[in-house]
């Protein structure tokens, strides 16, 4: 992904905070993630990449909106076994 302005919401720092997750992890995920999806359900992007997070490695997703070239992160969470492939076959994520 180029270059883009990236925007931290509030809901974001308070997810961070909440889950103990290092703060600089949703822009390395945003900026170095290959799986990508658009939400047809939320309409926001999604970044997903393995990361190492509580003493093993974990899917974790950023959710994200694209406004000119700025990114507004939304939210981060590790996601469960099995979440991602179905979001996929339900339609709900779409590969971008």
């Amino acid at each position: 992904m180029k270059k883009a302005k990236i925007i931290y919401t509030k809901h974001l720092e308070n997810r961070l905070e909440l889950r103990k997750i290092e703060h600089n992890l949703p822009r390395k995920i945003c900026e170095e993630a290959k799986d990508r999806y658009y939400d047809e359900e939320t309409g926001h992007h999604i970044a997903v990449m393995d990361i190492e997070l509580y003493n093993t490695t974990r899917e974790v997703m950023v959710a994200y909106t694209i406004q000119d070239d700025t990114l507004h992160l939304l939210t981060v969470h590790p996601l469960k076994a099995g979440q991602k492939e179905n979001r996929i076959q339900s339609g709900r994520w779409r590969t971008i």
